[in-house]
Order: structure tokens, then C-alpha cells, then sequence
């Protein structure tokens, strides 16, 4: 019995050494694990820090950016009342299509009139027309004076050649004085002849000159009348409003029974397959971005879709230079704010019928620009 007691007494302190040794260890693992995770933490967040400098440095990131595309305006060119509309809002349209008919009885009918003067004009003035006549009347009217001056002034010359001939024969008293005087008075016959002739002539040239003169106004009327002919037939052509490129109707506001003005609003045609993106990059951004280079972009329509583009262009002043009032800044207290630069981006990602782009979508953008 006193073997054993002395035995349990001498190995009680010996179990409690070890105890208190295993609850020390405890601790000091603990504290390495923790370091360790710290460690690997503190790693991963340099890495990723790191990470996002480098992103940083070769990429540009704005979520101020929208989809944009041409409104096309679909105006009326000429008045009149509408009698058939033949599209609906959202329709899509082909480039050529009737969209809007105008009631056009009234301009066929002034068409037809101008036809019909035209064609009197023409009448009277073309070839074999009564203009044309009278020109050729008066041109040989012209020619018939001339050949009259001409037998004129031979029978002049003849008559004076005979005047001389008597008044020596008359010096000599070979001829009587009742034939001098006949010969003298046939010298002036014909010489009054001569002169008649002449003033005819100038006369019937004259008037050739002013039939052709007539000529060349009753052109004028023809080229007046042909040009009010084109004019009205115009006029009738956009009795037929025709879309002037591709895409889908909106904001449609002509209904048949309608009366509409010139220059009046129909509707707005959005042509989304030419579409580009428009970022708004801080000035401070935009120093290493640079047309061509690739572009990133999602729109928030689509979550995980991301489209492709391109840089296409940057502006030449910033947004606000172009706003209704523009800031100026040598008036009132002076506060410095970050402009922002618009900056267009052409879309080449190829459309998807199931994610399709339309203007004014907010779009995420992100730039890769050169290191």
C-alpha cells in the first residue's frame, strides 16, 4: 500500500507538466495560422492592387456613355390632305417606301394645264411652227429686196452710160434736145429706182431681224413654260412622302383626313443599323486615347453581354462648349470642374437580332489605350 500511494503521488506533478505544456503550444499555433492567413491577404490584395494599377494604366473606364443613331425626320414637302397613310409606329421601313399618299387631284389637274400650254408653245414656235414661217417669209422677202437693188442699180448704170452717150452726141447737134432730156430723165428715174431699192432692202432686213428676234422670245416662253411644267409635276411627286433611308417608324403623327403644311412633321424614321457610341471621358482621361484603338462595352439592357468597337474620333471641344449656354469663366466666382469630351465610338460587333442596340441606351465603356 505505500508503494502505490508513493507511486500516484510522484506521477501526479508529471501529468500536470505536460498539460500545462500542450495548452502553451495551442497558443502559438494559433497566432502562426493567423499570420499565415495575413499573410496570404495581405499578398492577394498587392496582387490585385497591383493588378488594377496595371488595368488602370492601359484602360479607360466611363459609365458616362450612350448609344446614339440619326433621327430622320419624315417631313411633308407640299400641302394637302392626307388620304392614306400606309405604315405603323415601330414598322420597319425599306429606303424608297411609300409611307404618306397626299390627296393630289388639284396639282394633276394644273399639271395637265401646263401640259397643254407647253404644247401650244411648241406649236407656234417649233420647227414649222407660225414663228419660224415668219422668219423665212421675212428672210426671202429680205433676199427678193436685195435682187431688186441689184436690177436696179444695173438699170442706173445703163441710164447714165446712155445720159453720156446723147450729151456728146447732143454737143455734136447729132441728137435732138427732146432725146438729151429723155435720157436725162431716165437717168433719174432710175436712180430714184435705185434708192427705193435700197431703203426696201434695209427695210425687209430689218424686219428679218425682228421675226428672228421674235423667235428667240417665243423660246424664252418655251423654256418658261416647260420650267412651270417640271415644277408642278414636282410638286406632284411629293404628294408621295417616301421614307429616304431604312430603319423603323416612330413618333408617327399624320392620319388620313388630315391636313398637312409644308415642312410639317410626319413621323421620324430610326435607321438602328448605323449606330455609334458616344463617351463622355474626363479631360484628364482622355490624353492616351486615340482614334483606332479597341473598345469594350456593355449597355445595361443586357447584363453580361459585352459589345466591340472601335475609337472612331474625339471631339474638338468638350460637351459643354456646344450646350445652349455655354460656361464662361471670366464672369462671376470662378469654380474649377472636370469638362468632359465626347469621344465616337464605331460599333463592329455584328448585330444580334436578340440583343439589339437602339439610341439613347446607357452604355458602360472601357477603352484600351496605349501604356
Amino acid at each position: 500500500m505505500a508503494h502505490t500511494d508513493t507511486a500516484q503521488s510522484s506521477s501526479a506533478p508529471s501529468g500536470s507538466a505536460g498539460s500545462r505544456s500542450a495548452r502553451s503550444a495551442a497558443p502559438e499555433r494559433g497566432k502562426g495560422l493567423v499570420i499565415g492567413v495575413g499573410v496570404v491577404v495581405a499578398l492577394a490584395v498587392l496582387g490585385y492592387g497591383g493588378n488594377r494599377f496595371l488595368y488602370a494604366r492601359s484602360h479607360v473606364t466611363t459609365d458616362n456613355a450612350q448609344i446614339e443613331g440619326f433621327l430622320t425626320p419624315v417631313l411633308a414637302r407640299t400641302g394637302g390632305f392626307v388620304t392614306e397613310v400606309r405604315v405603323r409606329d415601330n414598322q420597319h421601313v425599306q429606303a424608297g417606301d411609300t409611307l404618306v399618299v397626299l390627296d393630289d387631284r388639284d396639282l394633276t389637274a394644273r399639271l395637265a394645264q401646263a401640259e397643254a400650254e407647253l404644247s401650244a408653245l411648241l406649236t407656234a414656235v417649233g420647227e414649222g411652227g407660225r414663228a419660224e414661217a415668219q422668219v423665212a417669209s421675212a428672210r426671202a422677202a429680205a433676199s427678193a429686196a436685195d435682187a431688186n437693188v441689184q436690177q436696179a442699180r444695173a438699170s442706173a448704170q445703163k441710164a447714165n452710160a446712155d445720159l453720156e452717150r446723147i450729151t456728146a452726141l447732143a454737143a455734136r447737134d447729132i441728137v435732138s434736145q427732146q432725146q438729151l432730156d429723155a435720157a436725162r430723165a431716165a437717168a433719174e428715174a432710175t436712180g430714184a429706182q435705185l434708192l427705193a431699192a435700197e431703203r426696201n432692202a434695209l427695210a425687209a432686213r430689218a424686219q428679218a431681224l425682228v421675226a428672228q428676234a421674235d423667235v428667240g422670245s417665243a423660246d424664252a416662253r418655251v423654256e418658261a413654260a416647260r420650267a412651270a411644267r417640271d415644277q408642278i409635276a414636282l410638286q406632284l411627286s411629293y404628294t408621295r412622302v417616301v421614307v429616304p433611308a431604312s430603319g423603323v417608324v416612330s413618333k408617327r403623327s399624320a392620319d388620313v383626313g388630315q391636313y398637312v403644311q409644308p415642312g410639317q412633321p410626319l413621323m421620324t424614321v430610326v435607321p438602328v443599323s448605323d449606330l455609334w457610341v458616344v463617351a463622355n471621358l474626363k479631360e484628364t482621361e482622355i490624353v492616351k486615347v486615340r482614334a483606332g484603338e479597341k473598345v469594350e462595352f456593355t449597355v445595361d439592357a443586357y447584363p453580361g453581354a459585352v459589345f466591340e468597337g472601335v475609337v472612331e474620333s474625339v471631339s474638338p471641344a468638350t460637351g459643354a462648349r456646344f450646350s445652349l449656354l455655354p460656361p464662361d469663366n471670366a464672369t462671376g466666382n470662378f469654380t474649377k470642374v472636370i469638362q468632359r469630351i465626347p469621344v465616337r465610338i464605331r460599333v463592329e460587333s455584328q448585330a444580334d437580332p436578340d440583343r439589339p442596340l437602339r439610341p439613347g441606351m446607357s452604355a458602360e465603356v472601357t477603352i484600351s489605350v496605349a501604356g
